[in-house]
């Protein structure tokens, strides 16, 4: 098992042990959907690890053993979705297709399925801890397969994410194809050479 130390929200120091045991996965993510339940019913600053062990259904001490704040429990669950994500696109051959219409438009469709967890977030004001799974996401997976620079990485990545926060936000209004088209048409590598040579 790997001890992981993070920047946390306001300084606090993240501390997450990161683990591929499916037993370890689970409780990680209960703890994880726990803290988020209690986010629907308050404020951030009211989430206690008491009341988030009772709701995960584990020991305070299984809190404890991964995280040192509820932040932390939420900064990992943002992290397990974003490695589920990674082997689905992988499965998919989706992974080298970085800012193509169809990585785009799956992930979408992807998140979608977790639409209610990034908008908790975001109705708690924890916009940083998404963005700080989307900025990890890319410096760890992107950044590195791909000769890409980071100002280009974290404008995608933030573009990304708040474009799909305000169309969940909006209700969908648009179909998940016509977003796809329209980030593609904005991030687009062939377009833009194309507009620079006309």
């Amino acid at each position: 098992m790997d001890l992981e130390e993070d920047p946390g929200k306001d300084g606090e120091t993240m501390i997450i042990q990161s683990t591929t045991n499916p037993k370890t996965k689970f409780t990680r993510a209960c703890i994880g959907e726990a803290t988020l339940a209690l986010l629907h019913e308050e404020e951030y600053s009211k989430v206690r690890v008491s009341d988030i062990v009772k709701k995960a259904g584990v020991a305070r001490a299984s809190f404890y053993k991964y995280y040192d704040s509820p932040y932390a429990a939420l900064s990992d669950y943002i992290q397990i979705l974003i490695s589920e994500y990674m082997e689905d696109t992988l499965g998919m051959q989706l992974r080298d297709k970085f800012m193509e219409r169809d990585h785009i438009l799956y992930s979408l469709q992807y998140f979608d399925r977790y639409a209610d967890c990034f908008l908790t977030l975001a109705r708690r004001g924890l916009h940083g801890i998404m963005l700080e799974g989307v900025n990890r996401f890319m410096e760890e997976n992107i950044q590195t397969a791909r000769k890409v620079s980071v100002y280009e990485l974290y404008s995608y990545a933030g573009g990304m994410l708040n474009t799909f926060l305000k169309w969940e936000q909006e209700g969908k209004k648009d179909s998940a194809e016509d977003v796809a088209d329209m980030l593609y048409d904005l991030y687009s590598y062939e377009k833009r050479a194309k507009v620079q040579n006309t």
